[in-house]
């Protein structure tokens, strides 16, 4: 398959210029030559390629060259060394308000961000309703964007960079800004996105979505490329990182859990198993009831966190991934400890091993209090020892008509 993007042995630095008023001498000898600037390396000799039609996950912590690479992608910055090819019309969301004049409104800014793309006003003008629907922005339309709110801003954006037919999407970070209802939306267009066919760049620090969305990933440590394949092998990689660094930083054994991170000012202290009874258990049975049950404990006061999971098959699947927030679920102020409780009244779950990660965050869903990855494990018997296929059971009815 033709690629669409393509890294060759690329770097880039910044030469870091910190600028002082002149002493008395450099004004008498303006010709002296200043000291030279040091160089900051935000990319050291990566390679890599993206099919087209693929979706591509970049992570890494901050600072390790994420962005760097993409505005490297869309022509913003030119490599110190290296090549860099893109084949296709490249839409991009790099931060907030980019490619928008603060000065003009939004419906200046949509023809000038297609102008941008080489699209003509008639393309534009035919794609405004759509963009407007989708951003919800009617009433803010005529507004100068330098006005709007952060939401607003990138409700306007993506809509624009989704609505020019790329070929290649480019999103960083774009939705952690939106309310749940737009987030939805903006994933539901990627997934479209991704049906139909077009290459997709996506760097957020939400890494289930990551595992969900994303068919490849490569992690950037500090410029460096440190792993490269498919997505569950590079978080994978990159999570036991983070639980190595944090070990080291606190003073706490890496035993705690092989892939365990956060900072901890709130933490899962337990997980437990509840059957049909109210019994703790290791194993569900399908169709009858199942609570998973959180304790934590707040070491400050933590302000609207939100409470998630995720069960995944032993094969890898991700089959479920509720978390408060997405239930509507608002949480005041905690401190002190408790709990939190999933309860399922019919586990749908068929015969299998299942593994289990519960994680609490803050309100925005990106600042991880305690992530505990696939670090519990439990089972799933059937009642009656049926042999179904599959891993969950649909609760469908068959139904023939003769004749």
């Amino acid at each position: 398959m033709a690629a669409a993007i393509e890294f060759d042995r690329v770097s880039k630095h910044f030469l870091l210029r910190q600028e002082a008023a002149p002493g008395w001498r450099a004004r008498l000898q303006p010709w002296r030559a200043r000291p030279a600037a040091p160089a900051f390396h935000a990319l050291r000799d990566v390679s890599f390629d993206v099919a087209a039609g693929e979706s591509f996950a970049l992570v890494g912590h901050n600072g390790a060259g994420k962005s760097t690479t993409l505005k490297l992608m869309t022509r913003i910055l030119a490599p110190s060394t290296g090549r860099v090819a893109v084949h296709g019309r490249v839409a991009a969301l790099l931060e907030l308000g980019s490619g928008f004049h603060p000065d003009l409104t939004g419906r200046d800014n949509i023809f000038l961000y297609g102008s941008l793309l080489g699209l003509s006003r008639r393309d534009m003008r035919a794609r405004l309703d759509e963009i407007v629907a989708f951003a919800d922005m009617a009433d803010f339309l005529d507004m100068e964007v330098k006005h709007y709110s952060s939401g607003m801003y990138t409700r306007l954006a993506f809509a624009v960079a989704t609505a020019v037919d790329p070929e290649i999407l480019i999103t960083d970070e774009v939705l952690a800004v939106g309310d749940e209802a737009f987030q939805r939306k903006c994933l539901e267009r990627i997934y479209t996105f991704r049906r139909e066919g077009r290459t997709i760049i996506f760097v957020t620090h939400a890494l289930e979505t990551v595992r969900t969305l994303c068919d490849r990933a490569i992690w950037l440590d500090r410029g460096v490329a440190r792993a490269l394949g498919p997505t569950s092998q590079v978080v994978d990689a990159y999570l036991a990182d983070v639980n190595r660094r944090l070990a080291a930083e606190t003073g706490q054994p890496a035993s705690d859990g092989a892939h365990r991170y956060g900072s901890r000012e709130l933490e899962i202290t337990a997980v437990t198993l509840l059957d049909a009874a109210g019994m703790p258990t290791t194993t569900g049975t399908t169709g009858q009831p199942f609570t998973i049950r959180l304790h934590y404990q707040a070491h400050e006061p933590v302000d609207s966190p939100a409470f998630g999971l995720a069960i995944h098959h032993e094969g890898g699947l991700v089959l479920s991934g509720p978390n408060t927030r997405l239930h509507g679920v608002e949480l005041a102020r905690i401190s002190g400890s408790g709990t939190v409780e999933y309860r399922l009244p019919a586990l749908p779950l068929l015969a299998g091993i299942y593994l289990l990660t519960v994680a609490v965050y803050d309100q925005a869903l990106i600042h991880p209090f305690d992530h505990q990855d696939r670090m519990h494990r439990f089972s799933v018997v059937d009642p009656v020892g049926r042999v179904r296929s599959g891993v969950f059971d649909g609760e469908g009815q068959w139904r023939v008509t003769l004749g």
